[in-house]
């Protein structure tokens, strides 16, 4: 199970509790002459290149307020241009920005969402002079172990940090199903041992080279914990994805390319004799798609991609994710109750 941190209600109120000291007696001892504690033993070298970073980086970082709901942006160009999740936004057309610099609420507007990736756009309708764009990185360079700052609105603490490291690459992961998300599947993210909190979503993964690596969504559940988020365990779009999403919704308001592999099918869920789920149903097959050319027909049941068991669409969606268009996967399906194969070259979602 998943759950993103997308918008939250209320902001976090702190509660701060001093500590006060009574002196219950007297001595007719003087006081020892104080002394001076050594100096904490610190990595100076690394605090300065966090505060290096964060000094850089979070003045792209923005807090989206859509409705009722809290999220974090990264401005992606001196345009005006905001990039966030589709969830953070929902449904709205009109919102709320509050740069990292400023108290002053920004008006915006939609410029395009696609949920299929977790990625929207917005614009302030009257962009400030100053505005910073962030720097965004080649992502397929991201290795396990690189040090990761998460910046954000947690909770509604705005321009908060997180440290953390990459703690994996390549997942494919699902988003749960909610009034502003369809349950993603999404390939390709960054793990990372940086804390993500409901408002971090939209926020930026970054480097210590000052670069956005990602754009941080969502994070990992432990059933265990009653559903509650299991620490250190987030997840980043990456910037490679975001740049190509974001790009193609500002210039078009659509997105024609997702980068992402797909068969050219649409499927239903196909249940066996005992009514269990085996396999995804094709219902229609995309004329000169991938699928077609390799000879599947609607009526066909998908019950294999490569050495994946496909029981269901969410099945198929997930197994489709960790490829790319252009890839070639061997594909099992029933058709008549034979069991067939195809080879077939992965074309674009």
């Amino acid at each position: 199970m998943w759950s993103g941190p997308a918008a939250v209600l209320a902001a976090a109120a702190l509660l701060i509790s001093g500590c006060s000291g009574s002196d219950k007696g007297s001595s007719s001892s003087a006081a020892p002459a104080a002394t001076t504690a050594p100096a904490p033993s610190t990595n100076s070298q690394l605090e300065q290149e966090y505060q290096q970073v964060i000094s850089q980086v979070l003045p792209s970082v923005v807090q989206i307020t859509a409705g009722d709901s809290l999220g974090s942006g990264i401005v992606f160009d001196d345009k005006g241009d905001i990039v966030t999740n589709a969830h953070v936004i929902g449904t709205a057309q009109s919102f709320t920005v509050t740069l990292a610099n400023s108290t002053k609420p920004l008006d915006a507007t939609l410029v395009g969402s696609y949920p299929q990736s977790d990625l929207a756009v917005i614009r302030l309708s009257s962009p400030p002079n100053g505005l910073k764009p962030a720097t965004f990185a080649d992502s397929s360079k991201v290795a396990v172990g690189q040090v990761t700052l998460a910046m954000g609105s947690p909770l509604g603490l705005s321009s908060s940090v997180t440290e953390g490291i990459v703690s994996a690459v390549g997942r494919t992961v699902t988003e749960p199903q909610s009034p502003g998300s369809p349950g993603a599947t999404i390939g390709n993210m960054v793990q990372t041992s940086a804390a993500i909190n409901p408002g971090n979503s939209g926020g930026a993964l970054v480097n210590l080279s000052s670069q956005v690596i990602g754009i941080n969504t969502l994070t990992a559940v432990d059933p265990e914990l009653g559903g509650s988020a299991a620490p250190g365990i987030g997840f980043a779009i990456p910037a490679v994805t975001v740049n190509s999403i974001a790009t193609q919704l500002i210039k078009d308001g659509k997105v024609t390319n997702s980068g992402r592999a797909g068969l050219g099918v649409t499927v239903r869920p196909f249940f066996d004799a005992n009514f269990q789920p085996a396999g995804a149903a094709i219902v229609s097959v995309t004329s000169g798609g991938p699928a077609a050319s390799a000879g599947l027909q609607a009526g066909d049941v998908i019950t294999k991609v490569n050495d994946t068991t496909i029981t269901s669409p969410s099945v198929l969606t997930s197994a489709l994710a960790s490829f790319s268009p252009g890839d070639k996967v061997t594909v099992g399906y029933q058709r008549d109750g034979k069991n067939q194969t195809a080879d077939v070259t992965l074309g674009s979602l």
